[in-house]
């Protein structure tokens, strides 16, 4: 039995955030904001980023809970040149992995402060970005 396989049955939804859960606001802001440089649009109770469209939430995890289930998911930046890329986060203090080639690319992987991981990720072809985008949504 298939679920939602007719398209008079597809579920409406739309893109809302990503978000990770932090122990300490104001270190994870810094490293955001003030690290990776992404503008802070707002800090209420969560803090909320915009890279290109895409809301970032940073959400504070009440003290002495854990972080609910396993979690593999992360966020991961395209950037125009892994290496120098690297060279500036070093800069910044902050470790990365070596840098990895993949058959599409090249990436790196890196922690904020609370150690979620994050990834930067170089495409060997920049016309393959947006067909490998597409292609994703096309037989997701």
């Amino acid at each position: 039995m298939h679920f939602l396989s007719s398209t008079t049955n597809k579920l409406k939804l739309s893109f809302d955030t990503v978000f990770y859960y932090v122990t300490d606001m104001e270190a994870a802001i810094a490293f955001y904001r003030d690290t990776l440089g992404l503008p802070l649009i707002s800090q209420e109770f969560v803090a909320q980023f915009d890279l290109d469209g895409v809301l970032i939430e940073l959400v504070p995890l009440p003290p002495g809970t854990m972080v609910p289930g396993s979690g593999n998911g992360r966020l991961c930046f395209s950037v125009a040149n892994l290496q120098e890329t690297v060279k500036q986060m070093h800069a910044r203090g902050v470790a990365t992995s070596k840098i990895k080639e993949k058959k599409d690319g090249k990436l790196a992987f890196f922690r904020d402060p609370d150690g979620n991981e994050l990834c930067l990720w170089e495409y060997a072809n920049a016309a393959d970005a947006r067909e490998t985008v597409e292609s994703a949504w096309l037989s997701g």
